[in-house]
C-alpha cells in the first residue's frame, strides 16, 4: 500500500477513483489511461468494484483480477515516459462482518490502495441489495426489497458505514453520504430530518476522530448538482483537519476531470 497524500503532495492533477471494463465502466483501462495522459494527469488510480460473494453486474469477477493487475502493469510500461504514474487500486464493497476491505483476500492482493465503500445493504430479511445507481431502480427496490421504509434504508446504510470504518483495512473512505441522493429523491427534505442529521453526524464524528482519509467525489455534480460528501458537511471536515482527496469516480473517458475544478475551488474557499 502507498501513502497517497505523500505521493501526490501539493499536486492536484490526480484522481484515484475510476472504473473500466472490469466492472461497470464504459471504456477500457488503456483508453482511460490514454485520456488521463492527454489531459495532463500526474497520478491516476484504477479502482474497479471489487469481487463480492453475491451476484452483481457492476462488480468485477474474482477470475478477472489477475488480468486487471496485468493490464495496469502493461499500462505503466506503455506510458512510462508520459509523466503520469498509474496505480492499481480497488473499490471494495463492505458486506458486513464476513466481507469487506479488511478481509484477508484483499490484503493478499498486490494493490497500491483500496477505497472502502457501501453500495449494498441488507434488507429486512438479511439479503444484500444494491442501493446505488439510478433513482428509478432505487424506487423499485424500495418497493420490492425494503417495504418502502426509507428510514430503515438510511439507518442501515450509515450503520454499515460506521462498522466498515471501525473495522478498517482501507485507505480512502468512498462517497460516505451517497445514500442521501436517492433518499432525497424518494423523500425530499430527508437530509434535513433529525434522524438523517444524527446518523451522518455520528459517522462524521468517527471520521474526524480517526482522521480517516476521505474523498470529495465529484461524479454527481453535473447531473445532480452535488458532491459526496455534501457541501453542508465540508466546512466541519476541513476545519477538523480531515485529509481529503478530490476524485472524479469516472466511468467514461469524458468524465475523468468532471467537477474537480469546482471541488478544489470549494475546498480552497473553506480553507481560508
Amino acid at each position: 500500500m502507498i501513502d497517497l497524500l505523500s505521493v501526490t503532495g501539493p499536486e492536484r492533477a490526480y484522481t484515484f477513483h475510476s472504473h473500466t471494463q472490469y466492472c461497470d465502466g464504459h471504456a477500457t483501462a488503456t483508453e482511460m489511461a490514454r485520456e488521463a495522459v492527454r489531459q495532463g494527469f500526474r497520478f491516476y488510480g484504477f479502482s474497479p468494484h471489487s469481487p463480492i460473494p453475491i451476484p452483481s453486474p457492476c462488480n468485477m469477477s474474482a477470475e478477472s483480477v489477475d488480468a486487471y493487475l496485468a493490464e495496469v502493469d502493461a499500462i505503466r510500461q506503455e506510458f512510462s515516459a508520459s509523466g503520469c504514474r498509474f496505480f492499481a487500486g480497488m473499490e471494495v464493497d463492505y458486506l458486513g462482518e464476513e466481507w469487506g476491505p479488511s478481509h484477508q483476500y484483499f490484503r493478499s492482493l498486490p494493490l497500491d490502495y483500496t477505497i472502502g465503500s457501501v453500495h449494498f445493504i441488507p434488507d429486512q430479511e438479511g439479503n444484500y441489495v444494491d442501493i446505488d445507481g439510478r433513482f428509478e431502480s432505487f424506487r423499485e427496490k424500495m418497493r420490492v426489497h425494503f417495504h418502502d421504509d426509507i428510514d430503515y434504508v438510511v439507518r442501515t446504510f450509515f450503520s454499515q458505514s460506521v462498522a466498515m470504518v471501525e473495522k478498517g483495512g482501507f485507505d480512502i473512505l468512498g462517497h460516505f453520504d451517497k445514500v442521501g441522493q436517492n433518499a432525497s429523491y424518494y423523500r425530499p427534505g430527508i437530509e434535513d430530518s433529525p434522524l438523517y442529521k444524527r446518523l451522518v453526524g455520528e459517522l462524521i464524528d468517527l471520521i474526524v476522530a480517526r482522521r480517516q482519509l476521505i474523498e470529495l467525489n465529484t461524479k454527481a455534480l453535473g447531473q445532480h448538482g452535488r458532491f459526496f460528501p455534501g457541501e453542508r458537511y465540508l466546512a466541519h471536515l476541513v476545519h477538523a483537519g480531515v485529509p481529503i482527496l478530490v476524485n472524479s469516480d469516472a466511468h467514461r473517458t469524458d468524465a475523468l476531470n468532471a467537477g474537480r475544478r469546482e471541488a478544489f475551488e470549494l475546498l480552497d474557499s473553506l480553507a481560508r
